[in-house]
């Protein structure tokens, strides 16, 4: 990556090879990720939700989020939160997310 990449754009390209196995879209263009903090000493913290609450690979995607994340060198630590406040929707997702899906 290049020098001008920051940490934020690193977490984000991880998170774009995570996927739902039902569904094309990586979750970050789901809209699946509401927030990343990222604090001192390379704790990372992402709030995310699921398409619906039983998903049966919640644990799967959760694992792959945090896996991946913390394969970069300046994180020590990825913490993932999961929520179902606000409920996600299709609105949510980006306009590629929703082309590829055919909402376009």
């Amino acid at each position: 990556m290049s020098e001008t990449t920051t940490l934020r754009d690193q977490i984000e390209a991880r998170l774009r090879t995570v996927f739902d196995p039902e569904i094309p879209v990586n979750i970050f263009d789901l809209g699946l990720v509401y927030e990343i903090k990222i604090g001192d000493n390379g704790n990372v913290k992402i709030t995310m939700t699921l398409t619906a609450p039983a998903c049966p690979v919640a644990g799967d995607i959760v694992r792959d989020v945090q896996e991946k994340v913390e394969t970069l060198p300046e994180v020590m630590d990825c913490h993932v939160q999961l929520t179902f406040d606000p409920p996600w929707n299709k609105e949510m997702m980006s306009e590629e997310a929703k082309l590829e899906l055919g909402f376009l």
